[in-house]
This record gives C-alpha cells, structure tokens and sequence, in this order.
C-alpha cells in the first residue's frame, strides 16, 4: 500500500513513489481509522485496449449506491496491490478526506508492469496524432480505459478525475493530452517530466548519481503478468559512507558490473546518453502538453529532490500552449511526494509553524477535486498556491511569478561580499578543484540522499578552500524573491571541462533560536544537534557541467586560461530573508555523490580512465564586463 511508498533501496538512497491503493496519512491522524473494506466493494478488471492489450485495473466501489459517483483514476509502474478482490487497502485515494467523501476510485497497472499485459517502456514516447489500432501511448490507453469505465461500472456520474505523484504523475500529464471528454480534472503532481533537463536523470548535464543508482538497483521487472514480489531487498554498501562507496568506484562505467545489463539495462541508458539526445528528447512529455480541455492542478514541494522542476515545467506548458485552461500552480515546503503522507510541519532541522501537507490536502486538493467533478464548492480558485519560506505562510497569487517582481542580480565583491551593487573593481577569486576529493552534498556521514539535503546546513562547505563563499551583510529589511534563479558566471579553468554548481543560501543571525524539535514521518537521518545560530539553509543548488554552455547536445572543451560564460536558470524559490539574516552563495566545482564526478578533462566521462581525473584551478571573476551574480526575481516590500 502506500505504506510501502518509501521503499529505501540501497540502504536508504532514493525515496521512490512504490505507489499503490491507498495513500498512510500520519499515524495522529484520526481519519486514518477509516476502514475501507466497510465502505467499499472491491472489484478487479482486465480492460482491454485498442491494440488488445489488457490492462489489470483494480476498482473500489462505494457500497451507499444512494447517488452516482465520479471516478478518481491512478495509473502506476509500481503496482496496485494488494491483489485479490477480498484483498483491501488501508486507504484508498489521495487522501482521507476524498474515502470519506465518496467516489469511485481506480488504479491500474499500466502496460507491461506487474499484472498488466504488453511491452513497457520508460516514458513511453507519446504519439501525437495516432491513426491506427497500433498506435498506443499512455494517452490512448488512458482513453480507452475511461471508456470502458464509464460503460461497465454502474453507479457513475459520467465524469473522471486523474492524478498521480513522481513517475505516475506522468502517466497523469499523459493522460489528459487529447484527453476524453469524461475527464474533468487531473493533478500531475512531482511529474517526472523531463529526465535529462533538470528532471531525475540530469541537472544541466550533470548526472544525478546517488539517487538513480538506488533507484535502478530496485526498478525492475520480468515479463508481465507478474506479482511483485512480497518482500524487497536493499543494496549492501558495504560502508555506512556513500562518499567514500562511490569515490572507489571510479568512473560510471565501473558500475555496469554492480547494475548488470541482465539485472537492469535501464541503468545503462541513463548512464550512457550524457547529451541531449533523441533518447531524452523523445521522453520528454512537456514537448506533448496541448489539446487539454481539463482543469489542472500542477503540485510540486520546493525542496523535491526527484522531480522540483516537473510541476513548474507542466504548468508553465499548459499556460503557453492551451491559455484558457483552468491551470493551477502549488508549491509547498516538501520533499518528494511527502505532502500525500506527512503532517508537512518541518523538514530537517528548519521548522515551518504549521502542517501545511494536512492544509494543501484538505483546503486545496480535496476542495479542487470536490469542485470539478461534483460541482461542491464555489469553484474560486487562485492561479498560485505557493508557501512563503522564511516568514512561513501561504500565498495566493493571480500570477506565477507573481506581478510586480523585480529581476535584480546579486553580485560577487571583492572580500567575499555579496551586494545588489555591481562590482566597481578588477578581480577574480580561484580555487582548486580536485576530482579525487570532491566537495561531498551533505556535512555528514551517510550512504543515502536524505530528503533534508535541499534544506541542509552547508556550514560545512564554507570552511573547505574549494567553495567560493559570498555573502551579504546583515540585512537591515526583508528582502522576497519569488521565481527563477539565474545564475550568469564569468569564469575560467586550467582544464578543458569543469563543472560550476551554484548554491543560494539564508544565513541565520547569530542570535536564532533553536526551534523546538518535533519528529516527522520520514525523518530519514540522524542529524547534527549543534545549535541553529549561523545555520546556513541552503534554499536552492544546481550544478551545470562546463562543457554545455553552448548546447546540451553538442559539447564543447573549454580553452584552458580562457574567460567563458555560463549562463542558465535554476528552479523557481519562494523566501523570504528575513531582517538580520544574510544572504550567501557558494561556488564549487563538484557536490558528491550527489552528482557524478567531472574528470575536468574534456572527454566521454562514464568511461574517463583514472589518469583523466586531474585537478584544475578555477576562476570566477567580478570585474566590469565580466560582473559574475546570480540573479532573482525580488517582490517589493509588503
């Protein structure tokens, strides 16, 4: 169930969605007593597509027929279990509120996964303008799905809703392109969107290695129909230390003996497609959204490590493409897919005040949901929902980014000042980069990716030679970005490639309070207790591998000595820093295990030979016609 959807795979490095028929809110939660078995009856269908594939669908009815009911739809790689019509789930739904409410809710296995017949494959590439019974996508099995449905389950209202979170919430984006009339309301939620751009796979051509080797070491499966099996089984590390795992591992191309093409080909193929290729670009369903009639309700957490850019990506898709959709924005303070299973009070050591997953389930989802396929409600919905950080509350907005936003850049000084003022000095500052003693993502010892990282103390960092560390002074007001980060460094390197990850950071003052400390679901690690003054909350960090500054699909050597520009756009923050706190950000040139190590030799870096991994000495310079900053999108004050 979804109890089972924070499968640790190898001892805990990747969350993944193990999605199944219910969804375990918080063990205080008084709704989570319902029982389903008493309200629901249980059915199990293999629906035919148009190609004759069947797909296994499992169907829970409600047992009052008094009124028709509308259909709430899952579609999933990770089964829906468990099987066996007598069989029930704890919960069934998004949440709680929506068992209680009544609907007819579905899950499916999609095609060629677990008990589903066909051939699956990962984001299946859409097709479209299908004109034969071949054709077949997520799309079309989704159509075909919803007409059965609506022809064979008694009882129903005549309309369907969709969502999904992480590798679902594609099925979900793909499910409402050329959608059927019967469906009136999907959410996408954490949609893996784009996998190579800044998706699960790679983040400005750099690969995301911890995450997708956890992942890969447990997303596999035989030839379907299959039963999953009953119990998984976790990666042995041998070592409580990732860092130092990976570091003996050498290049990526040691690792097809551990992930073997027998175990899991999927590996390989995210391994070895390094540039934006026709692999990637054929998976990217962003370049599919259009002809959607639905409303939509686009949700992502702003500290997702899997998929922060797949909601933005979607909602600012569909707002271009089909302008006069209902279209929706929510970003809440949230790891991965934790707003479906937390209070949502805290992540890491930073407090929010409030649990704004039970708010965004309660208040946003369910109303949106009540509202579109049952006409409950007023229907008054804003085009944002987006949690303030910093100050800590909701905002609704008419916009995304809201109006009335500034583009101002933060620049680098000299003396490690950081300053709305553009330099009116000549200067670069330098660091060596070594490949074989990367700057490590996180200040402690562990052989995951905790879901904290992205709110994570980067004190750590600020003490080593290789991270540049700019800073602003305290602050005398408020300062509120609301949007994208855009980074723009001038920079030169001694090698032919090098990477340049960029970290914004809220300093907190020197006279913070310890907030009281309350557990969490999903509290994945142990952390350090030192006390909160000078934390350093990292906001926002993104890596972007040197030789793509021009194109993603053709990489080029960089010119050792030679001044380049870089240039690119991190997802989208919503903070606030708050009077007497600073702003800061780091530069460095590798952030392990979290990205895969960059030889700084120009060259095919799964296969890099040891004697490729060389040290390079980095500049970043802060002059006039070469200003290095980052740039954001600053509200007025309020």
């Amino acid at each position: 169930m979804y109890e089972l959807l924070l499968k640790r795979v190898l001892l805990g490095i990747l969350a993944i969605v193990w999605v199944t028929a219910a969804v375990a809110q918080d063990d205080d939660d008084a709704n989570s007593k319902f029982d389903v078995k008493a309200h629901y009856t249980k059915y199990e269908y293999r629906i035919p597509m148009r190609d004759g594939v069947r797909l296994f669908t499992a169907v829970y009815v409600p047992k009052d027929q008094a009124k028709p009911y509308p259909f709430m739809m899952e579609r999933t790689p990770y089964t829906v279990g468990p099987y066996g019509s007598d069989n029930y789930p704890k919960n069934v739904g998004p949440a709680q509120e929506f068992a209680e409410a009544g609907y007819i809710f579905v899950y499916q296995d999609v095609r060629g996964r677990w008990m589903s017949e066909g051939k699956w494959e990962e984001m299946t590439p859409h097709i479209d303008h299908p004109n034969g019974p071949k054709d077949v996508d997520e799309s079309t099995d989704t159509y075909d799905t919803v007409e059965w449905l609506l022809k064979h389950v008694p009882n129903n209202n005549g309309k369907v809703g969709i969502w999904g979170i992480s590798y679902p919430g594609f099925y979900a984006s793909a499910s409402i392109i050329d959608s059927h009339p019967a469906i009136k309301a999907a959410s996408p939620q954490a949609p893996v969107t784009d996998l190579y751009m800044g998706d699960d796979a790679y983040h400005n051509g750099a690969f995301m290695l911890a995450a997708n080797f956890g992942f890969y070491t447990s997303f596999k499966q035989e030839k379907a129909p299959l039963l999953p099996p009953k119990n998984g089984q976790d990666f042995d590390f041998g070592t409580e230390d990732g860092y130092e795992y990976y570091l003996k591992l050498g290049a990526l191309a040691n690792s097809f003996k551990v992930i073997t093409d027998e175990f899991n080909p999927l590996w390989r193929d995210q391994v070895v497609n390094t540039t934006y290729d026709d692999y990637w670009k054929k998976r990217n369903i962003a370049a599919h959204l259009h002809n959607i009639h639905c409303a939509v309700l686009n949700v992502g957490g702003w500290f997702d490590a899997e998929d922060v850019e797949g909601p933005m990506k979607t909602f600012r898709t569909i707002a271009k493409n089909d302008p006069d959709t209902v279209n929706i924005l929510v970003e809440g303070p949230w790891a991965h897919f934790t707003w479906s299973v937390v209070n949502g009070n805290k992540m890491g050591r930073v407090v929010w005040g409030s649990d704004t997953a039970k708010y965004f389930r309660a208040k946003i989802e369910f109303r949106f949901f009540e509202y579109y396929l049952k006409g409950e409600g007023d229907g008054k919905f804003p085009k944002a929902y987006a949690f303030e950080t910093g100050t800590n509350v909701w905002r609704q907005y008419s916009s995304w980014p809201p109006a009335g936003v500034q583009a101002k850049t933060l620049y680098f000084r000299e003396g490690g000042k950081l300053s709305f003022e553009a330099p009116n000095t000549q200067g670069f500052d330098e660091y060596v980069s070594d490949p074989n003693r990367p700057v490590p993502f996180v200040g402690y010892t562990t052989n995951d990716v905790p879901q904290e990282y992205m709110v994570s103390d980067q004190r750590f960092a600020s003490k080593r030679t290789d991270v540049l560390t700019y800073q602003t002074d305290p602050l005398e007001e408020d300062v509120t970005i609301a949007g994208p980060i855009a980074p723009k460094l001038f920079v030169s390197t001694t090698g032919t490639d090098s990477d340049f990850d960029v970290k914004l950071i809220d300093v907190y003052p020197s006279d913070y309070p310890d907030p009281e400390e309350k557990s969490e679901k999903f509290d994945d690690v142990k952390l350090p207790t030192e006390p909160m003054t000078g934390y350093q909350q990292l906001l926002r960090g993104e890596p972007f591998r040197g030789k793509f500054r021009h194109s993603f699909e053709k990489p080029e050597p960089f010119t050792p000595g030679k001044t380049e520009t870089i240039e690119f756009t991190m997802p989208d923050v919503h903070h606030t820093f708050r009077r007497g706190h600073r702003i800061m950000v780091q530069i460095q040139s590798s952030w392990f295990p979290l990205t895969d190590r960059n030889p700084q030799t120009f060259t095919d870096i799964p296969t890099a030979k040891a004697e490729q991994f060389v040290k390079a000495t980095e500049r970043v310079y802060r002059q006039n016609g070469a200003a290095s900053g980052v740039g954001v999108m600053v509200l007025p004050a309020k």
